[in-house]
């Protein structure tokens, strides 16, 4: 009988010493796919790779990027946190999100990393913030490109209706305007036109629109350090399904740089999924088989650690863990514990007889599993390991019946008989 390896590791073994649900994450695949994008661009255009930590802020991956001289993709003050603990140059971090508070401002500022300015009003409350804190800010004006991706309109974000970036046609006025503020630093653009995206072409038209802002800027007399085209670039969760590869990507937007009239910028990208994506499966246990409308095969991981099926529809490849070899002999549709009819994982997929006990693999799940699993159902959220040829560390502990409660606080009064 054949078991799943990953990282050179018995998976089995794993679900017996660390239980179940558990998200494993190899750490050979993780740098591979890092360090495709560099092999991809240097040499060949100056160009830093910016990590999408809202992909996976696992400290432990961070720390891995960092290692390999990534900078970091933040949406939050949180996500900033996550990669100056792990050693992320703050030079090489960009503030980015459509909803900064005042809070967040200040932590930008006070550390020292770019923003990237969503609206006016975001920028003027910079300056004041700038102001007051004595410090000078680096930012990039982000654009609304109005690029349309083929993806799932929810992760579509350089749409013209999309709440992302400042439309293309106001970009100059607003730079125009920043680079005469005080306390602000105008270094460059930055757009992120959608996730998940498989045909490249539409990155080179991103790039061409942004050079032409570029150019426009440049005639007014506004030079730039830099600009970030942001990420997206997709995986195969779909056996047969053909993925581009960073070099497809640099072949789709670096002619576009090399044409332009003018000394183009730096170039930024931020890829998060085509990193870590493939890095990591979701181990789950089969709790029961039911043989109904449709073949059940319910687990103990549903939508409170992998939100991708119930949310986008997204297809996610699963197999028997501990009967890996084993040919398909019945369809099942795959569920998790969840009390929401959405809680499907896989729906229809040929498998051998599913027993209970059986461990299910769910491939492709290192961008936005853990990232956005919750503690729905009053559900601890599982643990996560890390291999290395053979080697095991665990790098989350999984979480406590205490952890659901920790912060809650019950009235005194309450607490009266």
């Amino acid at each position: 009988m054949s078991h799943l390896y990953f990282g050179g590791v018995d998976v089995v073994d794993l679900a017996a010493e660390y239980g179940t649900p558990l998200y494993i994450t190899d750490e050979n695949m993780l740098i591979a796919n890092f360090r495709r994008y560099k092999d991809a661009f240097d040499g060949y255009y100056d160009t830093d790779i910016y990590y999408a930590v809202k992909a996976n802020g696992n400290l432990a991956i961070l720390k891995l990027l960092a290692r390999e001289g990534a900078g970091a993709d933040v949406f939050s003050t949180g996500e900033l946190h996550l990669a100056r603990l792990a050693g992320i140059e703050t030079d090489k971090i960009l503030f980015n999100g459509n909803s900064k508070s005042d809070d967040d401002l200040i932590a930008a500022v006070e550390s020292g990393v770019k923003v990237s300015v969503d609206s006016p009003d975001e920028l003027d409350a910079l300056a004041s913030v700038a102001e007051q804190l004595g410090k000078e800010t680096g930012i990039a004006i982000r654009v609304n490109p109005e690029v349309s991706p083929d993806v799932n309109p929810k992760i579509a974000t350089g749409l013209k209706e999309s709440k992302f970036g400042i439309p293309y046609t106001e970009v100059v006025e607003l730079c125009k305007r920043a680079k005469n503020m005080r306390n602000i630093s105008l270094l460059g653009l930055h757009c992120h036109i959608g996730s998940q995206i498989l045909d490249v072409s539409v990155f080179r038209y991103a790039a061409d629109k942004m050079l032409e802002l570029v150019t426009s800027l440049h005639e007014s007399g506004i030079e730039l350090e830099f600009v970030d085209l942001g990420g997206g670039l997709g995986i195969a969760y779909r056996p047969g399904e053909i993925a581009p590869t960073p070099a497809e990507l640099r072949d789709a937007i670096l002619p576009v740089f090399k044409r332009a009239e003018i000394a183009p910028p730096k170039l930024i990208l931020e890829p998060g999924r085509s990193i870590v994506g493939p890095a990591s499966i979701l181990l789950c246990r089969v709790n029961a088989v039911k043989h109904a409308y449709r073949n059940f095969v319910a687990v103990d991981a549903g939508f409170n650690l992998l939100i991708r099926p119930a949310m986008y529809d997204a297809y996610h490849e699963v197999v028997v863990a501990n009967r890996y070899d084993e040919p398909g002999s019945e369809v099942y549709t795959v569920v998790g514990p969840i009390c929401e009819s959405g809680d499907i994982i896989a729906r229809d997929r040929l498998l051998p007889e599913v027993r209970r006990g059986d461990l299910i693999a769910i491939f492709d799940t290192g961008a936005y599993g853990f990232s956005m699993s919750s503690q729905y159902n009053g559900r601890p959220r599982c643990a996560e390991v890390l291999v290395k040829d053979g080697h095991v560390d665990l790098i989350r502990e999984r979480e406590s019946l205490d952890d659901i409660i920790r912060n809650q606080k019950i009235p005194e009064r309450l607490m009266q008989a």
